[in-house]
């Protein structure tokens, strides 16, 4: 099933299924309760990030072609870092530039598959860890380049921790609609062009070992969201490199999922 999370008309916070044509399938009951299409439909008036996350864990450099570019060597464990759950951004959703980035162009694009639990996991073995799925969205991993490199004590999460800054969408496809998260073709573009264009087959580190990485000793609770890194083609690594503009439409696509599509501000 694509869940949608949504606005009606009378502006409550409704699930949908079967979007199209500006309105949804109201589904009952909440999203990790297993919800049940009731044939009723409603107004989509605005669509919303297909979940609120309880906590969002990042891998960095986690494709193969991506660490190559960036002239890193294959990391031997996952690298971890987190996005504040106030980055979350709904498609159609605005990324503001911060502020605080008064040192030039530095805004960056990352498409990411996203994985949402559904249960809680902890001390998951690999070969049970996608049981603990709920389903698959697209995310946007946006990064203040020199925040996140120079400005940050080593630390990511401020560069990469601004309002807006974790765009996803457009809905929730259920894991039984993608029973291999390890065959998904996934791109980017900018203002209609491809940055980003691979395979989730590059990851370094498969959806599973992720999660059974991520439960060791650590409580992952229903809506933990898991971005799991991004592929080659990112604007910081092009020659010359390519930031993110006022204006600019950037929209991530991965197969089975649909299309993430938002737009660049200037706060």
């Amino acid at each position: 099933m694509k869940i949608i999370r949504f606005l009606d008309d009378s502006r409550n916070e409704r699930l949908g299924a079967g979007y199209r044509d500006g309105s949804a399938e109201l589904l009952d009951g909440g999203l990790f309760d297993g919800p049940v299409p009731t044939g009723r439909r409603a107004v989509v008036d605005a669509l919303l990030a297909p979940v609120a996350p309880a906590n969002i864990f990042c891998i960095g450099l986690n494709y193969r072609e991506h660490a190559r570019e960036t002239g890193a060597g294959l990391p031997r464990h996952p690298v971890v870092f987190m996005k504040p759950t106030t980055a979350v951004a709904g498609p159609g959703g605005a990324i503001p530039l911060p502020k605080c980035c008064t040192r030039g162009p530095e805004v960056d694009f990352e498409a990411e598959l996203a994985v949402v639990i559904g249960r809680t996991a902890k001390d998951v073995a690999e070969e049970h860890a996608l049981d603990y799925v709920l389903g698959y969205t697209a995310a946007n991993d946006i990064s203040a380049r020199k925040w996140q490199k120079h400005a940050g004590g080593g630390q990511w999460v401020r560069g990469k921790g601004f309002d807006g800054f974790c765009p996803l969408g457009p809905a929730l496809v259920t894991a039984d609609e993608i029973p291999d998260p390890q065959a998904l073709g996934i791109r980017t573009l900018l203002n209609g062009r491809v940055m980003q264009e691979s395979s989730t087959a590059d990851m370094i580190f498969p959806v599973a070992r992720l999660i059974s990485f991520l439960s060791q000793d650590t409580t992952l609770l229903p809506g933990t969201l898991i971005l799991t890194g991004t592929p080659p083609g990112v604007g910081f690594a092009r020659k010359p490199p390519l930031f993110l503009a006022d204006g600019d439409q950037i929209a991530i696509e991965i197969e089975g999922i649909g299309q993430l599509k938002n737009f660049v501000i200037t706060r």
